[in-house]
Order: structure tokens, then sequence, then C-alpha cells
């Protein structure tokens, strides 16, 4: 690797470890709300167990799929604060 590839790959990595670091500040300022994912718009795992990833739901407003909200919007936005069973 010669200087100039190290300089750019140092680069790089300091972008992702920003942007990370970013990603993770704005979703202090966030909260889980379950039943208001559209399907394939969840943003995890079900607490059911039916998937392990995100953008898996299959059905809309599923109460145990959920998306990440701005704290204190979830029921204003027809959602609740724990999945339903």
């Amino acid at each position: 690797m010669n200087k100039r590839q190290a300089l750019l790959a140092t680069a790089f990595a300091t972008l992702c470890v920003t942007a990370i670091g970013t990603a993770h500040a704005a979703d202090s300022g966030k909260e889980k709300c379950f039943g208001i994912a559209k399907a394939g718009q969840n943003d995890c795992a079900s607490v059911n167990g039916t998937h392990s990833c995100a953008a898996q739901s299959k059905t809309d407003n599923d109460k145990s799929e959920w998306k990440y909200v701005t704290k204190g919007t979830c029921q204003k936005v027809g959602g609740n604060m724990t999945a339903s069973k």
C-alpha cells in the first residue's frame, strides 16, 4: 500500500466513525413504537420471533412490529410503547 492509499483509507475510516457516532446521537432522541410499521418497513426483529431483521414485516400495523419515532410521538401517531401479544 502506498502513502496515497493509506491516506485515503484513513480518511475513509474517520468518515465512517464520524457517521456512526452521529447515528447513535440521533437515536438518543428516539423510542420504539409498536403497531405503526407498514409491511416491509419495520426497523428490526419482531417481538414474537417471526423474523429477526428489519424490513421483513408482512402486514401493515402489526402489533409485534416496531419503528423508531421521535420521543413523545408514538401514541400521537396511533402506536403503543409496548408490543401487544
